[in-house]
């Protein structure tokens, strides 16, 4: 395996950094929100996994284009790494939803747009890992894989609309004018801060995962390509 990139260190630490800056902002910098109380501090983490799940989704989908226009391996790698971290931080941005939700709408989940496209994103996405895991030929997998990853990106974008298009008690904090949706507020000056140097934090953080779980993915690829060779050369 080659030897770990300086910048990928320099990587990791920043990530570190500013994921800790990042809780500092919300627990400390960031005011307490007058009706909802302590329980509004998940929001910046709900919403920051949430768009690093989405991220990653769309960086597979990239990544399936890249794959089926040159057929080359590294792009089929970094699809299957992208589609493992969004499955990882989207369920965690779903169970602090519900986090939040139990005090504020009195119960951990109800059947809400949001939460419903939400769950369907996750399980498409579960699915193209079963996909995977049920074709054995590299090359049938990798381009399964990238055709998925296309198709299921659709999901992704009705999420994100589905509390402006639909009937919702989800709030809608980007993009409204007023706190739309029960539990909605508006954010004053250091709510923004905190809220947009998470996202920054976690995209960081997101690249620093990615960067790793491709450089896992190659050494696989190798390991199996040494695999198929000593096993032709057996034959």
């Amino acid at each position: 395996m080659k030897a770990k990139p300086r910048l990928l260190t320099a990587l990791d630490i920043l990530s570190f950094l500013m994921v800790l800056t990042a809780a500092g902002l919300v627990f400390y910098y960031a005011p307490v929100e007058k009706l909802m109380g302590a329980v509004q501090k998940v929001f910046y983490f709900h919403v920051a996994t949430a768009w690093v799940g989405m991220l990653g989704f769309l960086v597979a989908a990239a990544a399936g284009i890249f794959y089926l226009r040159r057929g080359e391996e590294q792009w089929d790698i970094v699809g299957v790494s992208a589609v493992e971290i969004s499955l990882v931080f989207f369920l965690i941005a779903i169970i602090m939803g519900s986090i939040w939700a139990r005090p504020i709408w009195n119960t951990w989940w109800t059947w809400d747009p949001r939460l419903t496209t939400a769950s369907i994103v996750e399980l498409i996405y579960a699915a193209y890992m079963l996909l995977r895991s049920g074709v054995d030929d590299p090359e049938r997998r990798a381009r399964f894989s990238a055709i998925y990853a296309l198709f299921g990106f659709i999901s992704v974008p009705l999420t994100f609309i589905s509390i402006r298009l639909l009937r919702t008690i989800h709030p809608i904090v980007i993009g409204s004018a007023e706190a739309a949706g029960q539990g909605g507020f508006n954010m004053d000056a250091p709510m923004k801060m905190a809220f947009f140097f998470s996202l920054a934090a976690f995209s960081v953080f997101f690249a620093d995962l990615l960067w790793h779980r491709i450089r896992l993915g190659e050494l696989k690829a190798a390991v199996e390509s040494l695999r198929v060779k000593s096993f032709q050369e057996e034959k």
